[in-house]
């Protein structure tokens, strides 16, 4: 098994609540390449949207991916449209164990609809958008390794799923 698993998908899919049980189970460190990127830039994400725009936080979180080259035995957490970067997908599809974490539009609406800090979805909040920015992404989320389906489970039963498609 690589040494870096990277978990991608839609933004409430599970990837950070997911991200750690499977880290600890394990024995691996854990990353969010969100909270990276926050703590470099000493702002929140979505401040960094409004402050500089989407752009320079796709540079920012590229950058952080790519700094994993030499990490082991770490679970990342990626941005929802992290693989999105054909420069970042291929890294990771290279050096990495690749799940996406699979959810319905319905389902991501639910556990994310009390968190106004996600800025894609700061004005337009709805399963329709959820839905249309999912429909965008697709296609670069299965191109993953794996994909584990998430709806209805909870992240420690997600965790066990990704155990036992990495065996």
């Amino acid at each position: 098994m690589k040494k870096l698993i990277a978990l991608t998908g839609m933004m409430g899919s599970g990837k950070t609540a997911t991200g750690k049980i499977l880290a600890q189970i394990l024995g691996y460190d854990f990353i969010d390449t969100d909270k990276l990127i926050e703590n470099s830039q000493n702002k929140t994400i979505f401040e960094i949207f409004n402050e500089y725009g989407e752009q320079f936080f796709r540079k920012l979180e590229a950058n952080s991916i790519l700094n994993l080259s030499d990490k082991e035995n770490v679970v990342v957490a990626l941005g929802g449209g992290a693989f999105e970067n054909e420069t970042t997908r291929n890294f990771l599809l290279e050096n990495s164990v690749v799940i996406y974490l699979e959810a319905t539009p319905e389902c991501i609406f639910e556990r994310i609809k009390g968190d106004i800090t996600r800025p894609l979805l700061h004005k337009n909040f709805s399963v329709e958008t959820i839905d249309f920015i999912l429909k965008k992404r697709e296609n670069n989320y299965k191109k993953a390794h794996f994909i584990v389906n998430t709806y209805g489970i909870s992240p420690e039963m997600t965790a066990k799923k990704i155990i036992g498609v990495l065996k």
